[in-house]
């Protein structure tokens, strides 16, 4: 619908395609921001919007139930006033139409969308059918790994040392399974957090009997109707009753390949977080320009549980203004992760080839704060098991302080 400059875009419906966080959050931030038409929530998932972290750690532990991963209320999840369709999986968008087409052949038209599809998991190349190979990304995958984990004598087998990996082989462990991780890399989260962290990370886990096996990929899969145990490339058995394929995600933009917006490994955005005008993107499959310290406005897509968020309430707010009154999405990232009785926690984007120092405790305590520089810069600050520390860096990491002005810096 056009508008004159200045005017607040007329909107009466928006859909929000993903029942997911950053698809909660961006019905929120509507609703915030005074949009009092239609919200149309389309989710692929039978379930209202929940928390995925806890999936690979309390909840799969069994330390928390359904009720306790909810996203929000029911009472409140009622008061947003949304027409909500689980279940539904968009298969296709028609810009021109604005219409998102669904699985069952109907659709639904909008004059806003929210993009919040998030991501789907990567598959191992010719794995087949075997019953016992199993993926983590919804509640129904938690729900069914749970259940083979707490069998007596369970056997996994983790592919893939990245967190969501590291995460499930500590929880698993603590449910008494007999746990493997398999990594190509040469240390877990090499590619993430770089060698030396991931090589303390691979030690914590070894501390609490997980067996944590670098440099190997996977040859095959061995098995006839289910899975026995995974072959690696030199030859090496690992015996296994269940193998979580844990290599990865890719965003889910194939239902709109064909639609005309920009896919480049998500939904390519400007700054705003816009996709195309009425279009807005947040979470897991939104790609834009980040323009804050050393990464320096190239396009990233992030896939932590506070950017979801973020971008949930800037996408909805984006969505109802007009170009020149955007503001562009740029905070600095903050993730964590969980694993035995330590939580790694992180600020900024740290990167494998970054110099790292640690200021604070030791790698072998398996307690402390690590600096990673990159082009003299300070890009990124991380710690085990030292929040209050870690914090003291935020404000260095936020305006992308001189890398050696960071390493003399000590908290108060």
């Amino acid at each position: 619908m056009a508008t004159r400059a200045g005017e607040r875009p007329a909107l009466e419906r928006v859909v929000v395609v993903g029942g997911s966080l950053a698809g909660l959050r961006a019905c929120e931030s509507l609703r915030r921001h005074g949009f009092e038409g239609t919200i149309v929530l389309l989710g692929a998932e039978r379930h209202l919007p929940y928390d995925r972290p806890p999936l690979s750690k309390q909840f799969l532990a069994g330390a928390w139930d359904r009720e306790r991963i909810a996203l929000v209320a029911e009472d409140k999840f009622a008061a947003l006033g949304l027409e909500v369709h689980l279940g539904t999986a968009a298969r296709g968008l028609d810009l021109a139409r604005r219409a998102v087409l669904l699985e069952e052949g109907e659709e639904v038209r909008f004059d806003g969308l929210v993009i919040a599809t998030g991501a789907t998991p990567r598959r191992l190349r010719d794995a087949g059918e075997l019953d016992g190979v199993v993926t983590v990304r919804t509640l129904d995958d938690a729900t069914a790994l749970r259940e083979r984990l707490v069998r007596e004598g369970a056997r996994l087998a983790v592919v893939g040392g990245g967190f969501l990996g590291m995460e499930v082989a500590a929880t698993a462990r603590g449910l008494g399974a007999e746990v493997t991780v398999i990594e190509p890399l040469p240390a877990p989260l090499a590619r993430a957090v770089g060698p030396l962290v991931g090589e303390t990370l691979a030690g914590m886990h070894r501390d609490h009997g997980v067996r944590v096996v670098c440099g190997r990929s996977v040859r095959e899969l061995v098995g006839s109707a289910r899975v026995e145990g995974v072959r690696l490339d030199d030859g090496t058995l690992v015996p296994a009753d269940v193998v979580l394929v844990a290599i990865g995600v890719v965003p889910a933009t194939r239902w709109l390949e064909g639609s005309e917006l920009a896919l480049d490994d998500g939904v390519l955005c400007d700054g705003a977080l816009v996709a195309a005008p009425g279009v807005v993107a947040a979470g897991d499959v939104a790609r834009w320009p980040y323009a804050h310290g050393p990464a320096g406005g190239r396009p990233i897509r992030l896939e932590h549980w506070t950017n979801a968020a973020e971008q949930g309430v800037h996408a909805g707010a984006s969505l109802l203004l007009p170009p020149g009154e955007r503001s562009a999405f740029g905070p600095v990232p903050y993730f964590w992760s969980d694993h035995f009785d330590v939580k790694i926690q992180a600020i900024g984007l740290p990167g494998p080839d970054d110099e790292v120092q640690v200021v604070e405790g030791s790698l072998e305590e398996r307690r402390f704060v690590a600096l990673y520089g990159r082009g003299g810069r300070l890009a990124a600050a991380l710690g085990f098991g030292r929040p209050r520390q870690l914090m003291a860096f935020r404000p260095l990491v936020e305006r992308g302080a001189p890398f050696d002005e960071a390493l003399r810096h000590r908290p108060g």
